[in-house]
């Protein structure tokens, strides 16, 4: 037996770390979070400056596995992390071509084995204008290049990466559901539970 894992995915502003915060609270889990501000390659990288991309792409690859590993992973419990793995490549695929791609693929194929896969994969999806006014009023540097595009793209990166997933998928619409609200919150868990 080994603790299971409750991952969040979904495109900036969707809620993961406030939903994961929660949960973890709720559910006496362990919180694990993406350490974005520990990267010192995300916010040039991000300006556009390309030749940053690789290391930053790779730095993630690399903390991710590091909070992950099932050489270290809890015996029993909950862990519930603000980020899925599979966030790493769909990002890369977008931020990376040719050799730097290439590169960055042969990484990831290596270290992929060595991650704790999720017992259950919430994925919080909304309208784009709900996501960008989340966005703009959390005021992070890095993400005023966030263009529609960009976001439109993510968005159908991530739903074709989870058209098949490896593990039981929860679908939340965060314009339906407003996981801050009680009754939504209750919903999720009692959806979670079900699938644990």
């Amino acid at each position: 037996m080994s603790a299971r894992l409750i991952s969040l995915a979904g495109l900036p502003g969707s809620g993961k770390t406030t939903a994961a915060t929660w949960l973890a609270a709720e559910m006496a889990g362990q919180l694990v979070l993406e350490d974005y501000a520990g990267n010192p390659f995300l916010a040039e990288s991000y300006a556009g400056k390309n030749e940053l991309r690789l290391a930053g792409q790779s730095w993630f690859l690399l903390s991710r596995v590091n909070q992950l590993a099932q050489a270290r992973w809890k015996a029993d419990g909950l862990v519930v992390t603000d980020y899925s793995f599979l966030q790493d490549a769909v990002y890369a695929h977008i931020w990376l071509a040719g050799r730097d791609l290439a590169a960055y693929d042969a990484l990831a194929a290596q270290v992929a084995p060595r991650v704790h896969a999720p017992d259950v994969l919430i994925w919080l999806e909304g309208p784009l204008d709900l996501l960008k006014a989340r966005i703009a009023g959390r005021g992070r540097d890095y993400e005023r290049y966030f263009t529609d595009d960009f976001l439109l793209r993510l968005g159908a990166d991530y739903a074709t990466a989870l058209a098949r997933p490896a593990c039981p998928l929860l679908r939340v619409d965060i314009a339906q559901r407003d996981l801050k609200l009680p009754p939504h919150r209750r919903w999720l868990i009692e959806q979670i539970r079900e699938v644990l």
